[in-house]
């Protein structure tokens, strides 16, 4: 039987929605998941030790803004990069705040006096951070994005939810976010895939790096990126629920989208 995060979100895709149960009971077998990952981020064995050797990579030391996404397995990254002085930009979880980012300064936290560690952690950013809409935000250097598995070749798919997807989207729409900007994630070596195994679709944002504990991979995708928002894949109840879809489509569509 399904859990309650597990159904939230299947049945759109239904091979993805095996290969993430598969993903998921091989990480429960070989017990490298600190907590249950079924419908969810898996929090994996060596997290902390991906987000050190991320770190390493030019991409993120060329980097000063980055977007990170809010799953556990990705405190040390967040952490990481307000030590290394980024200022990180984190999704409200589901998109349902007008203001739908979180900003992360590591200025305005030294000053306060809250540890890095304290803020990267996702409860206690909306208390640690401050609320942006698109238009206070500024361009994103950097993309980090939450994986259950993916391919050599850049594929990868989510708990889902296509959360990590719409966000690039609505980024790309407001400019914040290039089709040059790397995407990158931290996974356990068995959350890698075959290729045969991910289909991506015309809505999927490819990754340009994956990182494990002990290795990097370059994935050279030949995915083409997004444009932007694909109003043909806006379920109803993300057009009601996310309130900057609807100002998007005020601004730059003629009438609603036939699923809206």
């Amino acid at each position: 039987m399904l859990n309650s995060a597990q159904s939230d979100w299947s049945g759109y895709y239904p091979d993805k929605d095996e290969l993430r149960a598969a993903v998921w009971a091989v990480l429960q077998q070989h017990r490298v998941s600190l907590r249950d990952p079924v419908g969810h981020i898996p929090t994996f064995v060596g997290a902390d030790r991906a987000a050190a050797r991320l770190a390493t990579l030019p991409v993120w030391q060329q980097a000063t803004v980055i977007k990170c996404n809010p799953d556990s397995p990705h405190i040390p990254v967040r952490s990481r990069a307000l030590q290394d002085g980024k200022r990180v930009y984190m999704a409200v979880p589901r998109l349902t705040h007008a203001r739908c980012f979180i900003e992360l300064n590591p200025d305005d936290l030294r000053q306060r006096q809250i540890t890095f560690d304290d803020a990267a952690v996702a409860r206690n950013a909306l208390t640690c951070g401050r609320l942006v809409a698109f238009e206070e935000m500024q361009p994103i250097d950097l993309v980090t994005v939450g994986c259950v598995a993916v391919t050599r070749n850049g594929g990868r798919t989510g708990k889902g939810a296509g959360f990590a997807d719409l966000e690039l989207a609505i980024l790309r729409s407001f400019d914040l976010i290039q089709p040059e900007t790397p995407i990158v994630t931290t996974v356990h070596p068995l959350q890698i895939v075959d290729e045969a195994r991910l289909a991506m679709h015309d809505h999927d944002w490819a990754l340009n790096w994956i990182v494990t504990p002990d290795d990097i991979i370059e994935t050279y995708s030949s995915y083409p990126t997004p444009a932007g928002l694909n109003w043909d894949t806006i379920r109803p109840e993300q057009y009601q629920a996310i309130p900057v879809l609807r100002q998007l489509q005020a601004q730059w569509c003629d009438r609603p989208s036939s699923r809206a």
